[in-house]
């Protein structure tokens, strides 16, 4: 057989399979598409590309992976081929749209890399990319609610005060950046700004920005990042921390590693993140030199009849999470974490005074009272709860501030 005759076959065997692939779907949900660069030493037409990739790729893993039988099921879409000839060479783009999962799609785009004959002529097959369709598909489905939230806002009026509260808040919240290598939550103007206000978490980040405080970076834990002491170098510097032992203890570490201006502090036992626009101004403008701030060890002051131990106790306790039983008598009966108090508190006898490291709730009290407890101690109180009239409430800020 002359190479003119073999070409001419391969020709006509290609363009029924061309007719076939013409005929068949595209995959209903595309996926993925693959996409591959061909280089040939000759000439040659798409059917030739078309027919040595269903040739050469046929049977390589069985039926449930057959290019034919996966585009008689709809699984691979119609094979697309761009081509250019020059000086007796062919290049160009093979093109498999694939609603296949991404391993057998990967298994596909490999199998084409093996083609390497065209034709009569030698090939080279490369793959370029394999496009996840869904990502794409995401970037204009984002696209398009962006444009709708702005369109919103701008032209919707809102009939109450309280949605005029909550467009706002998502707006101001959408304005936290990343800085630095930490990523930590900033305002967009930290590093514009001359000046920056240090608080210690996102969420203090976030009430600010809802002042129109843009210059603010959360330190995003007790060990002071290394951006943060670089930006103190450079800057007016500002540290607004919660009013309790913690904001305490970030101040003293914050003076011995960085260059700070001011010191602004939350009234005592109270967050920067709980704070009103109100008390976040006054603060502020109450701010002072480090110089002047003094630690000063908080007063204890307890009813007469609980035991001087329980004070101490409570000032212990702050975040340790942990849970102290104590009979009438003062003894402490039970350390425990406080995520075991529900199981221990009902098995254990003579418990008089509970202090904890958590939260007051409702099911605390009631098992509480089913137990006779007389205190119940904690870092803060639920709302809504509906103390039994035999348990006296009390939090911990409420007897290291002298209440």
């Amino acid at each position: 057989m002359s190479l003119t005759q073999y070409t001419l076959i391969q020709k006509e065997e290609s363009k029924n399979v061309m007719i076939m692939v013409e005929s068949s779907q595209y995959a209903p949900t595309t996926k993925y598409v693959v996409k591959a660069r061909f280089d040939v030493e000759g000439v040659v037409e798409k059917p030739d590309v078309i027919g040595a990739i269903f040739g050469q790729t046929e049977g390589l893993f069985g039926t449930d992976l057959d290019l034919r039988e996966l585009q008689k099921g709809g699984r691979v879409g119609r094979i697309e081929i761009e081509l250019e000839s020059k000086q007796d060479k062919t290049s160009g783009i093979i093109t498999i749209p694939s609603s296949l999962d991404r391993a057998s799609t990967a298994l596909i785009a490999a199998a084409i890399e093996s083609v390497d004959r065209i034709g009569p002529c030698d090939a080279k097959v490369v793959l370029e990319t394999v496009q996840d369709m869904r990502d794409e598909k995401r970037k204009v489905i984002m696209s398009k609610a962006k444009e709708i939230l702005r369109k919103w806002v701008v032209e919707v009026q809102p009939s109450t005060d309280e949605i005029v509260k909550e467009v706002a808040q998502s707006i101001r919240s959408a304005e936290v950046v990343n800085f630095g290598p930490e990523s930590l939550p900033a305002g967009p103007e930290v590093e514009t700004s001359g000046s920056i206000i240090l608080v210690e978490g996102r969420a203090d980040v976030i009430n600010l920005l809802r002042c129109g405080i843009k210059n603010v970076i959360g330190i995003n834990g007790a060990k002071i990042p290394e951006s943060i002491i670089q930006l103190c170098r450079n800057k007016e510097v500002t540290a607004f921390l919660d009013g309790d032992r913690g904001g305490d203890l970030i101040l003293k570490e914050l003076m011995q590693v960085a260059d700070l201006d001011y010191v602004a502090r939350a009234p005592g036992g109270k967050e920067v993140e709980d704070l009103t626009p109100k008390e976040i101004m006054k603060a502020l403008r109450d701010k002072m030199p480090p110089s002047k701030v003094s630690f000063e060890k908080p007063t204890m002051s307890i009813p007469v009849e609980l035991p001087p131990k329980i004070g101490e106790t409570a000032a212990q306790l702050r975040g340790t999470l942990e849970a102290v039983l104590f009979d009438e008598s003062g003894m402490d009966l039970m350390r425990i974490p406080v995520s075991e108090l529900a199981e221990k508190l009902p098995e254990t006898q003579g418990v008089h005074i509970l202090v904890f490291d958590g939260v007051i709730t409702q099911r605390i009290l009631d098992m509480g009272g089913q137990r006779g407890l007389k205190y119940i101690i904690g870092d803060r109180v639920s709302e809504g709860v509906r103390p039994p009239s035999n348990i006296r409430l009390m939090t911990i800020g409420d007897i290291l501030a002298g209440r």
